[in-house]
């Protein structure tokens, strides 16, 4: 979401603000009315969404979310000092219900153990120094990555003794995401009809993340493969069949071979 008016400053821990009780559910925002930067940017994040629900699709111990609000103290639920990811992912929490927002206090105290942030030119900045502080030092989100689309460039970031550390274990220029067990990098391909390079989740084995929509495609394939493979060992058979009824038929045309 486009935080680039956001100051450092305006970032304080939660335990150096006075205690005060958050707002009701009732009066917090959960929409700005404010798009996202480009198309490409709702495409990417609904993207990264729609893989994680596949990959956990039968576990309801997390919640996975992108461009929605994130309240985190009272002070700044009152001030909307800042928004949220575009892509978050909490563990050890249920699945349901659905959120309009996330907030701490009604999360059992649940920070995102995982964000994701689609870089543009006016948000950029504030995704690498503000964020960075936010996200480090308040949240302290084990992995945080951030990806530029139009130079294609990723960054990402781990927890270390409560400080972020360069993330370092690189594969094909793709970076480790602990916190999923699988590697993050850019992909081209298509997605929703359109041909683009899309940031993407990978398995060790190079194996691409699916979406549940990849997954029943990948499975139909994989069963008109099979379906053809049986119907040419058929016509195989078939043809070995009829050629060995030839040979014995033709053998005994000859007749019985002269002494």
């Amino acid at each position: 979401m486009n935080d680039s008016t956001t100051h450092v400053a305006q970032f304080v821990a939660p335990e150096l603000i006075p205690a005060e009780l958050p707002p009701p559910d009732d009066e917090l925002l959960y929409d700005d009315g404010e798009p996202m930067e480009t198309f490409w940017h709702r495409c990417a994040m609904n993207l990264l969404i729609e893989v994680v629900y596949w990959l956990y699709h039968d576990r309801t111990d997390f919640y996975v979310g992108g461009n929605m609000f994130l309240y985190y103290s009272a002070r700044q639920a009152r001030t909307l000092e800042y928004r949220g990811p575009d892509f978050f992912f909490v563990r050890g929490v249920n699945r349901e219900p659905m959120r309009k927002f996330w907030a701490v206090w009604n999360e059992g105290g649940k920070y995102p153990d995982l964000i994701i942030e689609l870089m543009s030119p006016t948000t950029a900045h504030v995704d690498l120094t503000v964020k960075k502080v936010l996200y480090e030092s308040t949240f302290h989100t084990n992995n945080y990555f951030c990806y530029d689309p139009d130079g294609q460039r990723l960054l990402g970031w781990h927890l270390v003794q409560g400080k972020y550390e360069p993330i370092t274990k690189t594969k094909n220029g793709r970076l480790w995401c602990e916190e999923l067990g699988l590697w993050l990098g850019p992909w081209k391909g298509s997605y929703l009809g359109y041909e683009d390079v899309w940031l993407r989740f990978f398995y060790d084995d190079e194996r691409l993340a699916l979406t549940a929509t990849e997954a029943a495609r990948e499975r139909v394939e994989a069963e008109r493969r099979r379906t053809e493979a049986a119907e040419a060992e058929v016509v195989r058979l078939k043809a070995l069949l009829l050629e060995k009824g030839s040979l014995r038929r033709s053998g005994a045309d000859a007749g019985p071979s002269a002494p």
